[in-house]
């Protein structure tokens, strides 16, 4: 996959991983790089580091939102060919919590899944219409075996997983390229409400990360499974259900002693 002199368009840019990818995809001489967020101070800061980017303050899990930033996105970047799907939410949650409101309990399912979903969609038609297209659609390494406290970001995790796969097969007889990017626990700010309940040692620093992520995309390698991520698809056909055991239990551990 080229990716000097491409037009990229990453959701949830303006800190962690897709800033990380915004800066590396700078150094490999990407024609114009396209980030938006929600928060319109982030997006401001993400301006002052990088003068280069071009930001657009947009969220994902509004339909209305998607569709208005394909039409300044495509009006504004008519050589737009590769999107990368990385907005994302990751929270600690209680399922016997019953002050949780249905809507509050699916965000994450809005956003990393339908967010995504509606993201490609949306801009499918004109990627169908650009030489050297791409989607990139970045998941987790817990979409092979879900993370005990965080039960809704992992089913919308491993829900984009199921979809990039079948989105990788309906596609092939097109030019477009389907990658997935299932990181592993990264030093991100996404990980900032797990402190100690998991063990910092065991992350893996986000620009290493990125640096795996775009190695393998320059590669063609469809499923990037950075670090931890590669073991956590190998466990998940072999016994599943004994590492699911071992991290609730690791996680009961880490919270008596919080």
């Amino acid at each position: 996959m080229e990716l000097k002199n491409s037009t990229i368009l990453i959701t949830g840019g303006s800190s962690g991983i897709g800033l990380e990818l915004a800066g590396q995809l700078i150094a490999q001489q990407a024609k114009a790089i396209i980030i938006t967020g929600r928060n319109s101070s982030r997006l401001e800061q993400v301006k002052k580091q990088f003068p280069q980017v071009h930001t657009f303050q947009s969220d994902v899990s509004d339909t209305a939102a998607i569709a208005q930033l394909f039409i300044d996105v495509t009006s504004q970047f008519p050589e737009l060919n590769i999107i990368i799907n990385n907005a994302g939410i990751m929270r600690n949650l209680d399922l016997l919590d019953t002050d949780l409101s249905v809507d509050e309990i699916t965000s994450e399912i809005d956003i990393s899944l339908s967010g995504s979903i509606k993201m490609v969609q949306t801009f499918l038609p004109h990627l169908l219409q650009r030489p050297g297209a791409a989607i990139v659609n970045v998941s987790s390494g817990l979409a092979f075996i879900p993370f005990p406290i965080s039960p809704v970001y992992s089913a919308a995790k491993a829900g984009l997983h199921a979809y990039t796969r079948i989105l990788r097969l309906q596609l092939k007889q097109t030019s477009i390229k389907v990658f997935e990017l299932a990181p592993p626990a990264t030093e991100t700010p996404l990980i900032d409400a797990f402190e100690g309940m998991t063990n910092p040692s065991q992350n893996m620093g986000v620009n290493k990360m990125v640096k795996v992520a775009i190695k393998g995309i320059l590669n063609d390698t469809y499923e990037i499974k950075p670090g931890v991520s590669k073991i956590l698809k190998l466990m998940s056909r072999v016994a599943p259900e004994t590492v699911l055991n071992f991290m609730e239990k690791t996680l009961q551990k880490a919270k008596a002693k919080i």
